[in-house]
């Protein structure tokens, strides 16, 4: 039983590498495309990203030229490259307009809740500072306990009241 446990282990591994055996490369378009099959020859091997067993490319499909032809060939493939690279420059620049349109929106956003943030801390001094200043004064104060009926702050509760009133006024008065 054990070994039959083994075994099924065993081919569960080996059957996960399947999986693993993918291609991908980018295209001429600039797109990358995923695959279980290797690219196209007319695709370059810079393009290609990663490769079953490894993440270098490595083609033996490709057959091996003379040296004496291979001045002119180069260079009549490299200006089709240069020419194919141009589209791909012009995604790149759109993406980055989009990315620096999305930052910039993200500033914004950013700036406008720092904004409200600040008239919210203002709004909360005024009024830390007016309770402040009725405590100041020595009147006497009230609040609601918990079933809604209202007492006078004794001794110990208004020093309470009045050191919360402080610690809001020093953290929301900061300028």
């Amino acid at each position: 039983m054990k070994m039959h446990k083994l075994l099924l282990l065993a081919v569960a591994c080996t059957w996960a590498m399947g999986a693993a055996a993918q291609w991908q490369w980018t295209d001429k378009d600039g797109r990358k495309v995923f695959s279980d099959r290797p690219p196209p020859p007319d695709i370059p091997e810079k393009s290609i990203l990663k490769q079953p067993g490894g993440n270098r490319p490595v083609r033996t499909a490709v057959p091996a030229a003379p040296a004496a032809s291979d001045a002119a060939p180069a260079a009549a493939a490299s200006a089709p490259k240069t020419a194919a690279s141009a589209p791909g420059a012009g995604k790149d620049k759109e993406l980055e307009e989009k990315k620096s349109q999305a930052e910039a929106a993200e500033a914004a956003k950013k700036k406008a809740e720092d904004e409200k943030i600040a008239k919210a801390k203002a709004e909360n001094c005024t009024r830390a500072r007016a309770a402040k200043a009725a405590f100041d004064a020595g009147k006497p104060i009230t609040q609601a306990n918990a079933q809604g009926e209202k007492i006078f702050l004794d001794g110990p509760a208004r020093a309470a009241e009045a050191k919360r009133i402080d610690e809001i006024v020093a953290a929301d008065c900061v300028r």
